[in-house]
């Protein structure tokens, strides 16, 4: 449902008059936008709604929301280990990576301050308290810019220029070996 809050509300590029969908997919999809776009009108016409999403902004660009915080913060530092579980989506809600999908049981391991990753993924990392969980809107210059992730008869799993949203949880955070 967050998810759906996020990309149904700040990335919706069409509507339409009429609502015939094809498929189950396409039904959760149109089901999606219709309970987000209400849950999100409510909270635009209650202000002091207790459930009203509070949006965070990292200075690169990166937006992002807190969808589980922590009482005790504890902050990994530039060359720290992290462990991350993450799901990746395009702005249609079509999810292209995530640790946990069929095949992968491991969530993503990096050096902080690396490279190893996106560099907006590494920025709103870099940002977290370790147990947190965030949903993150990611502009294409700190994603994959305008090259995308495309193979050579020009298929693109990610399009140039492409925003993504990415939920992410902090596992953990471990100081590198001596």
């Amino acid at each position: 449902m967050k998810a759906g809050i996020f990309l149904t509300f700040l990335f919706s590029t069409s509507t339409t008059s009429a609502w015939s969908p094809v498929s189950r997919r396409e039904v959760f999809s149109e089901a999606t936008k219709i309970v987000s776009a209400v849950t999100v009108g409510a909270a635009a016409l209650n202000p002091t709604n207790a459930n009203a999403v509070q949006m965070y902004n990292t200075a690169k660009g990166v937006k992002y929301a807190i969808t589980k915080d922590v009482k005790n913060a504890n902050y990994p530092q530039p060359g720290d280990f992290v462990v991350v579980d993450y799901t990746g989506y395009k702005v249609n809600g079509q999810i292209f990576d995530a640790t946990h999908s069929e095949g992968k049981s491991n969530a993503l391991l990096f050096k902080l301050g690396s490279g190893s990753v996106i560099p907006g993924l590494e920025d709103v990392v870099s940002q977290m308290a370790i147990g947190q969980k965030v949903q993150a809107i990611i502009p294409p210059s700190l994603a994959y810019g305008d090259k995308g992730v495309c193979i050579e008869n020009g298929e693109c799993l990610i399009k140039p220029g492409e925003t993504l949203v990415y939920d992410i949880y902090l596992v953990k955070s471990s100081i590198p070996p001596p």
